[in-house]
């Protein structure tokens, strides 16, 4: 039977497409906390809502997308994996959209400007952060090989490597964290206690994208094991 379902035509052709799609539109989502965050630094509050609106409609879209797959993803028995763990994966995707959001929510609404002295090293930190949801975007593009390979040989090492480096990026993002926190600290006496408060909430979520991330790898690399 033909289906007009996009969700359902792609997983006639690939059990793992509309994930893969997924987590594509929630990677895309982060990214654009690179321009939010120069915007940011700039002061450039228009600017900043615009990139802001930008993550909010990606967020919204990646949404969709999820409430879609959890309702036509077939069962276990067409599936090649536990369609629970398939849906594991999906929240865990979901969850960097979502930190995207509201990293640029609570900015924006607070208009929350960065002293200039930790502003360098909080563009690295957020591009490093965000290292991690790309790694994970292309762990899971292997999917497909996996399931030819039958989940054995050379692509299970191959993305068991991917989601190694995707372990050590978010040990690095652990780091630059520390770090991050420890240029704030030097000088919060000079903010505003609630504003310096809500930084220390903004450089904890940035972490959560390299926290969000590694669980997809981590997920991903349960499936393997099965």
């Amino acid at each position: 039977m033909v289906t007009n379902n996009p969700i359902l035509q792609m997983f006639a052709r690939s059990p793992f497409q509309p994930m893969q799609e997924h987590i594509a539109k929630a990677h895309a989502c982060a990214i654009q906390l690179i321009p939010f965050f120069d915007a940011v630094m700039a002061e450039d509050w228009e600017e900043a809502a615009k990139v802001q609106h930008t993550i909010a409609v990606l967020e919204g879209e990646a949404d969709t997308m999820k409430k879609e797959i959890r309702m036509n993803l077939p069962n276990s028995i067409f599936l090649p994996v536990p369609r629970t763990d398939l849906l594991e994966l999906l929240r865990m995707q979901d969850k960097i959209a979502n930190r995207a959001k509201d990293i640029a929510g609570l900015m924006l609404g607070r208009k929350m400007s960065l002293p200039k002295q930790i502003q360098p090293i909080v563009a690295e930190y957020v591009r490093a952060s965000l290292k991690t949801s790309g790694q994970a975007l292309t762990a899971l593009n292997e999917l497909d090989e996996l399931i030819t390979a039958g989940f054995r040989g050379h692509e299970v090492e191959v993305v068991e490597q991917m989601i190694h480096d995707l372990d050590d990026l978010e040990h690095d993002a652990d780091e630059m964290e520390r770090e991050v926190r420890s240029a704030l600290f030097e000088v919060e006496k000079e903010l505003n206690p609630i504003d310096a408060m809500f930084l220390y909430q903004v450089i904890r979520w940035i972490g959560d994208l390299a926290d969000k991330a590694q669980q997809v790898g981590s997920r991903l690399q349960l499936l393997l094991a099965k």
